[in-house]
């Protein structure tokens, strides 16, 4: 599917052939209806053990221009992500990262999905983020290459997740409360 590209035509034979096994137009010998129904028999007994042990399959996604797409949050940052191979150019809202992203910690934050999966330099990152400060636009952007990542190359997936890059990170501010300063912070005390 992935070396086949996607056109209308296929799209509607695959719409056709679809509606035509729904209909059961599809013809099956004798021999196939017996063991069609020994394999539903055996199907009905054990539902509960095929579903416990398979797990879920992770295949690539790619957009008409070979680009995978992720989107990547972190505090009130947004990230939209688009990665495809190339020479390692990472472009941040238009500009290149050293220039976005002035503090070396920042950037070592955006690379480190790379560092991790040993691909670094293999790819190129185009982003567009919003909201938020410089601090968690770099924590969506991380978010967001590590996902686009799992899905252009799923044999990733256990190495990002065991670093906890894929996990959307939930803290946020918390909210400012009646009858205090702030969230916590209570008005200054006044004896007299």
């Amino acid at each position: 599917m992935a070396d086949e590209s996607v056109t209308l035509e296929n799209l509607k034979e695959a719409m056709e052939d679809n509606a035509a096994a729904a209909q059961g137009v599809v013809e099956v010998p004798a021999e196939a209806d017996a063991v069609a129904s020994d394999a539903d028999a055996n199907a009905n007994a054990a539902p509960e053990e095929a579903g416990a042990n398979e797990a879920p399959v992770h295949v690539q996604k790619l957009d008409e221009q070979g680009r995978s797409y992720a989107t990547g949050k972190r505090k009130d940052a947004v990230a939209r992500v688009w990665i495809k191979p190339g020479a390692g150019r990472i472009t941040v809202n238009g500009r290149e990262v050293e220039r976005y992203f002035a503090r070396p910690v920042l950037r070592m934050l955006i690379n480190q999905p790379f560092d991790v999966a040993d691909r670094s330099g293999q790819y190129d990152v185009l982003c567009t983020v919003k909201g938020g400060g410089l601090s968690g636009q770099a924590g969506a952007v991380r978010h967001g290459i590590s996902k686009a990542l799992t899905l252009y190359e799923p044999a990733l997936r256990p190495v990002l997740k065991k670093e906890g890059f894929l996990t959307r990170d939930a803290r946020v501010v918390e909210r400012k409360k009646y009858g205090r300063r702030k969230a916590r912070r209570s008005f200054q005390f006044s004896k007299r």
